[in-house]
């Protein structure tokens, strides 16, 4: 028998954004709660997240989502989100992909014309409703977690962009916003590096001087991701974003390391912090339409749907909507003598970055079949 581990994923794409549905429940995540397992991902199976995103398999705008079983005995599966940055407790976009995977091939039974479903994350259970039409997921709507406003328009300084005021938000992971004008970059596919530049530098600005912690998951204590937004020229569209996802180590004294990668859709947790924020600041009702456009033009649909408090926080019950797209069905291998068990990066896609250990820890930690 050949020495040989394989990973079996179905790629879709949620509004333009790849996520890889990881469906082996052969991967063992040990936790006897969510937080628990993502934990446990973060510190057993880095090598998995980098096998699977980083070269030659993957490449910097690639997602991915481990599906476990539930913790809940009335919910139908568990996620925990793969990034580039490393685990995440949700991702809007990797859940409509997940939803699409499983039940588009019958991994979990189909009703039309709604199927329901019940979520297990490691910020709680989001309440999902898929649109079915001829066995294909025509819409995924899912009810999300809180989302809260922590600051709004507080102001960081910024090398060579100056102050800016952010909205430092919670929409399912921590989020630092900021308009594009502030930053003096236009939101078009044309000027995807200035973005990407201008969001590495923000994150990495907000990581050091805004201290967050999710008061019922404390785990969740930085700012993961940065989104900027302004306004957007389609007709009926209420606004158009992008969310930096980064690729690699910011070095705020290196100009050459501001690097990152640009979601390709609107964002699901983004746009769920984007919302908490126009509440707060009085701009969007309960109920009211909220229309998020990506760079590519795609659209993801958000409501406001009730008012609770998370801690010290007044938030507020988000609703989005979108559809994903099966791209593939893919068996992912892994030699024995595979020279990149933890993937590779170079410099002309990824910004710089550490990979540590190269030991083969992964066929000791995945217990898979040849």
């Amino acid at each position: 028998m050949i020495p040989r581990q394989t990973i079996n994923a179905v790629d879709v794409h949620a509004a333009g954004e790849p996520g890889r549905v990881l469906i082996g429940s052969h991967l063992h995540v040990k936790g006897a709660t969510m937080a628990d397992r993502l934990q446990y991902c973060r510190e057993h199976l880095d090598d998995l997240r980098l096998l699977m995103l980083h070269e030659p398999r993957g490449y910097p705008g690639l997602c991915a989502v481990l599906v476990l079983p539930p913790v809940n005995p009335d919910s139908d599966f568990g996620m925990v989100v793969l990034e580039q940055g490393g685990f995440r407790p949700m991702s809007g976009s990797n859940l409509i992909c997940a939803v699409t995977a499983l039940l588009e091939t019958s991994t979990l039974p189909v009703q039309e014309p709604v199927t329901k479903l019940k979520v297990d994350t490691a910020v709680g259970v989001v309440h999902v409703r898929a649109d079915i039409a001829g066995g294909r997921v025509v819409r995924v709507t899912f009810d999300n977690v809180p989302a809260f406003a922590v600051a709004i328009d507080h102001p960081l300084e910024l090398p060579e962009y100056g102050t800016v005021p952010v909205d430092i938000v919670f929409g399912g992971q921590f989020f630092v916003q900021a308009k594009a004008a502030d930053l003096g970059v236009e939101l078009v596919p044309g000027a995807a590096k200035d973005l990407a530049r201008a969001g590495a530098v923000l994150r990495t600005v907000a990581q050091r001087d805004v201290a967050v912690r999710h008061p019922f998951n404390p785990d969740i204590d930085h700012v993961a991701l940065t989104m900027i937004h302004g306004p957007s020229p389609t007709p009926g569209v209420s606004g158009r974003n992008t969310v930096v996802l980064p690729n690699g180590t910011v070095d705020l004294d290196d100009p050459t390391t501001w690097t990152g990668a640009l979601d390709r859709s609107p964002c699901g947790t983004g746009t769920c912090g984007r919302m908490a924020a126009k509440h707060a600041r009085g701009e969007l009702a309960l109920g009211e339409q909220f229309v998020h456009e990506s760079l590519p033009g795609t659209t993801f649909t958000g409501t406001l749907t009730d008012i609770t408090d998370v801690g010290p926080h007044r938030a507020v019950l988000p609703s989005v909507s979108g559809r994903g797209w099966i791209t593939g069905f893919n068996q992912y291998v892994l030699d024995a003598d595979d020279p990149f068990p933890r993937g590779y990066t170079l410099g002309d896609l990824w910004g710089p970055e550490s990979q540590g250990d190269d030991a083969r820890q992964l066929l000791d930690q995945l217990d898979l079949e040849n």
